[in-house]
């Protein structure tokens, strides 16, 4: 049955800024996909991040350099070969799950053989600000089990003990994303046992993260820039204990599936984050979080207003999107 493909670019404000070491967002752009055949339609999302080299327009320009050919009827498996990994493959593919879902009269978990996704605990972030005013965030979430902290390499172990002292029973993440050095992880070593911090991610540059690879963490530490796809997965294994997946880091569900299995196949742990995204991002990214240690996923709960349908937190669980929103007929 022939398809018409169409992508545009959706844009979402946050109710508040969103800080960390590389910047402040406002707002989330995505890219919407939507994949049509007969009756049935099939939708997914990828948002581009500067960070590597993607852009809004560059994303739609490589959406639309495939189009005759998924509307041909090209599919997941040779999508891997037309797009490299990232968030313009990430929104077709994910169409592509959804369409196949939809055609089928099943869901996306029948697909796989796999249980539905259900409530799950996904970290709150704290992003960066000063000790005194993250204290105060972690505060206002304290009753939620993971706890996610944003910070850089000037006030970290002010910021984390704050969090701490705020939140004493909430599992905590540390995401420096990518502005400490190898001194500073080593000299934060103590201070993140000491206040029982669950994992570090991704603390260092992925230009400069071979410096871990003799490293003795006392805290598990993440990969995160470092790992998008299974090709990085031999040397990431060297250097971190974890991996954190993401769909727009992978190009899609399709490998993402099979970095997960990758993953636990070398005995490492495993986590799935997101971008600043609306819940059609998270629909996908919930097959992977049912397989993982972490969940980050709460990209929609910045938002001022999601897509209608879609997760809802509850005090750091995040509850799936409403049958029918993503993968679901």
């Amino acid at each position: 049955m022939y398809r018409t493909l169409s992508a545009r670019h959706d844009r979402f404000a946050l109710t508040k800024p969103f800080r960390i070491s590389r910047g402040v967002k406002t707002e989330a752009d995505v890219v919407t996909v939507a994949l049509r055949a007969g009756e049935h339609e099939g939708r997914g999302e990828g948002v581009p991040y500067a960070r590597y080299g993607e852009s809004v327009e560059s994303a739609l320009e490589a959406i639309e350099g495939v189009r005759p050919a998924i509307e041909a009827g090209a599919g997941r498996e040779e999508l891997l070969s037309l797009l490299p990994a990232g968030a313009a493959r990430n929104a077709v593919d994910c169409a592509l799950w959804d369409l196949e879902a939809r055609q089928a009269g099943k869901s996306v978990a029948d697909l796989l053989g796999a249980p539905e996704p259900g409530p799950l605990a996904s970290a709150l972030t704290i992003v960066i600000d000063t000790p005194m005013m993250m204290g105060a965030t972690a505060r206002r979430v304290a009753s939620a089990p993971l706890l996610k902290v944003k910070v850089d390499s000037r006030l970290p172990d002010a910021q984390i003990r704050a969090v701490r002292t705020a939140a004493p029973n909430a599992k905590l993440i540390v995401d420096p994303n990518e502005s400490w050095d190898a001194r500073l992880v080593e000299a934060m070593q103590p201070l993140l046992a000491e206040l029982k911090v669950d994992l570090l991610e991704q603390p260092v540059s992925a230009e400069i993260d071979a410096c871990l690879e003799s490293f003795k963490p006392l805290v598990p530490i993440a990969a995160d820039e470092s790992v998008h796809t299974t090709a990085e997965l031999e040397i990431v294994a060297r250097r971190y204990q974890v991996v954190n997946i993401k769909l727009d880091k992978a190009g899609g569900l399709t490998e993402a599936l099979k970095l997960a299995r990758a993953t636990r196949e070398r005995g490492l742990g495993l986590m799935t984050g997101c971008m600043v995204s609306s819940s059609l991002s998270i629909a996908a990214a919930l097959h992977i979080a049912r397989m993982s240690d972490f969940a980050d996923l709460d990209g929609p709960i910045w938002l001022a207003k999601d897509r209608p349908g879609g997760v809802e937190d509850q005090d750091g669980t995040l509850y799936p999107p409403v049958k029918g929103f993503w993968g679901t007929p």
